[in-house]
């Protein structure tokens, strides 16, 4: 066990000197990988440093739409479980939980409800846009887009291009004031709940995070039937830039990006299914980013798209920053645009990401120009791999998502 005297600085220090303790006692013919497999498999979730308390945010089912906005914004949290507040006492987690909501699985379905019930003019062809966009940082986008189209300045006579009024509109609606939670359950934005109990190893929560894509892994106590901790990806890259002087990262860490196989997607790709897309230049030249927490402005601050006549990245990029001076805050849209060269090396990008706790970091060449990107996912899965049959019915029960899900 770790000496007391010589106890590391943190939690996932300590964390990382277990890893270490075991990474001794391995078979020598094993390769890194399978060391760091047997590992973490022998490492239980609830050895994972816990996250503050007001990431550990809970929403009830019979919270509005707006309310729950204001939940995710306030504690700074991209998605929460929604608990059901019509389940009995004695209800196990699985009944207890009803799912997760996120910002962009809000936007989308309100706009497709609105289609339906008529309580916003114009939308169809809004939601028909999202279903194209480009994951949940393409909300933005695709609102750009249509308010920027014939048809939608067709529907709205005597506006400007794009006035402000379309998200005005709908945040002040009493649909979106109204709507539970619980009504958009189970909808095609709906994310099942899907958690981890205490005594699961710390390989599964891992591959959960990245070859599942899972955004936050929420770990239950059996005993209590409630939620522990959540693990964020953040929290993960967090402990290795804390473990990246010990043995078992060394040798990881000190290799260069392009040697492991990274970035995994490059500039000329066709991007789907992300949380985040760079906003570059003419150059090519990435100037700043866009991610799924910035798809909270759209219902936080519609005000900011007052007298613009066309909603373009930098509108959405310079508007932002100004509502965020304005109000005192501080947002990765605005500080956390980074950048790396293939030939850093992962310990690097890993250091870089930690300090301003964002989820992705772009690649650029020598003129600066991008080539790529490397997200948290792409690099917790450099570091272990999925066994053959390894998860076996673990996802059984599990509500299923329609084809054409994009949580």
């Amino acid at each position: 066990m770790v000496n007391e005297e010589t106890s590391p600085r943190s939690p996932e220090a300590r964390l990382g000197m277990e890893v270490e303790e075991l990474w001794d006692i391995q078979e020598p013919q094993l390769t890194p990988t399978e060391k760091l497999n047997a590992c973490f498999e022998s490492i239980p979730v609830s050895e994972f440093p816990h996250a503050s308390s007001s990431q550990v945010i809970e929403i009830r089912s019979d919270a509005s739409l707006g309310e729950a906005v204001r939940l995710l914004s306030q504690h700074k949290i991209l998605s929460a479980p929604v608990v059901n507040v019509d389940a009995p006492e004695d209800a196990s987690w699985i009944d207890r939980y009803l799912g997760m909501v996120e910002f962009a699985g809000i936007v989308v379905w309100i706009l497709h409800q609105s289609e339906k019930n008529g309580a916003l003019d114009a939308s169809y062809s809004f939601s028909s846009a999202l279903e194209d966009s480009m994951g949940p940082a393409g909300v933005a986008a695709a609102a750009a887009n249509w308010m920027s189209s014939p048809r939608y300045r067709s529907s709205q006579p005597g506006s400007p291009k794009t006035a402000g009024n379309f998200f005005e509109l709908l945040t002040s609606s009493d649909f979106y004031k109204n709507t539970k939670v619980k009504d958009i359950s189970g909808s095609f934005r709906w994310a099942p709940f899907l958690a981890l109990q205490t005594s699961n190893s710390f390989l599964t929560m891992l591959l959960l995070l990245s070859k599942y894509r899972m955004k936050s892994v929420p770990v239950v106590d059996p005993g209590d039937q409630k939620i522990d901790n959540i693990i964020t990806q953040s929290a993960v890259i967090h402990m290795l830039e804390e473990c990246a002087d010990l043995q078992w990262f060394k040798s990881l860490g000190s290799k260069k990006l392009c040697d492991l196989g990274l970035p995994l997607m490059s500039a000329n790709q066709v991007i789907k299914g992300v949380g985040g897309l760079p906003v570059v230049s003419g150059e090519n030249k990435p100037v700043a980013n866009i991610s799924i927490r910035d798809v909270q402005f759209l219902l936080i601050a519609p005000e900011i798209y007052k007298d613009y006549r066309s909603i373009t990245a930098k509108n959405f990029v310079t508007s932002v920053k100004r509502y965020l001076e304005d109000n005192q805050k501080a947002s990765p849209l605005v500080s956390g645009m980074i950048t790396c060269r293939k030939e850093d090396t992962l310990k690097d990008a890993i250091t870089k990401l930690d300090s301003k706790e964002i989820h992705r970091i772009y690649v650029v060449d020598e003129e600066g120009n991008l080539e790529g990107v490397i997200t948290l996912r792409d690099i917790i899965s450099r570091i272990v791999h999925e066994p053959h049959g390894y998860f076996g019915d673990f996802f059984d029960g599990v509500l299923p998502l329609p084809a054409n899900s994009r949580v």
